[in-house]
C-alpha cells in the first residue's frame, strides 16, 4: 500500500492533511495544518493513523504492548521484586501509563513526552527541570526514559520526581471521579 502511494521514495512534497478526511495532497510544506510524510517513518504512529488507518495503528500498539509485557514478565521473575505486593497489578498500570506517553513507539519516553505528561497533570515544567528529572531517572546515562528505568523508579525505594508525579496523578484520579454523560442542565439562578 505504501508503494502505491509513492511514499517509499521519500519525496518531500507529499503531505497528509491532518483532518478527518485524510486526503493526500501534493503542496508545499508551508501549508497550514499539514505534515510532511517524508519526515515520518513508516512505523511512526502518526503515519499509521493518518495514512494507513486505525487498523495499522492498533497493530502497532499491540506490538508495543507485547514488548512491554515481556519486560513485565522479567520483573515478575526477578527475586529483587518478589516481596513487592500486588506486583502484577502495578506492572499492568505502569505498562498502560508508559504506553500512553510513548507516542513514537520507540520504547522510550523522550523530553517532549515527559513535557506533555507534566502538562496533562497540570504541573508544567521548564526544559531544564525536565532534563533534570530524566537524568535522575536514568542516572545521567540517557536523554530518554526506557521502560525498565520507568519500572525501576516506580518500584524502587528512592523517591524520584517522576514517581511522585505518577502517584499524585493516581490519587487525583481516585479523589475526583469523572461524571459520565452530558452535563447537568443549568438554570438562571446557578449563574454567577
Amino acid at each position: 500500500m505504501i508503494q502505491n502511494l509513492g511514499l517509499e521514495g521519500g519525496g518531500g512534497s507529499q503531505l497528509v492533511r491532518a483532518s478527518p478526511e485524510r486526503h493526500l495532497l501534493r503542496q508545499s510544506s508551508a501549508a497550514a495544518g499539514q505534515l510532511p510524510l517524508a519526515r515520518l517513518g513508516r512505523h511512526h504512529p502518526l503515519f499509521c493513523l493518518l495514512v494507513l488507518g486505525g487498523k495499522a495503528y492498533g497493530l502497532l500498539k499491540a506490538k508495543q504492548e507485547g514488548r512491554l509485557e515481556e519486560i513485565n514478565k522479567e520483573f515478575l521473575c526477578d527475586p529483587k521484586f518478589s516481596d513487592e505486593e500486588d506486583l502484577e497489578e502495578k506492572l499492568a498500570v505502569f505498562k498502560e501509563k508508559y504506553m500512553e506517553f510513548d507516542l513514537n513507539n520507540q520504547g522510550e519516553i523522550d523530553l517532549m513526552s515527559v513535557k506533555r505528561m507534566m502538562e496533562k497533570l497540570g504541573a508544567p515544567k521548564t526544559h531544564l527541570e525536565l532534563k533534570k528529572m530524566i537524568s535522575e531517572v536514568t542516572g545521567g546515562v540517557s536523554d530518554t526514559i526506557s521502560y525498565q528505568d520507568f519500572v525501576n523508579v516506580m518500584l524502587g525505594k528512592r523517591s524520584a520526581v517522576l514517581k511522585l508525579v505518577m502517584m499524585f496523578e493516581g490519587k487525583a484520579n481516585e479523589s475526583t471521579p469523572r461524571r459520565s454523560g452530558p452535563p447537568p442542565e443549568r438554570d438562571i439562578s446557578s449563574l454567577p
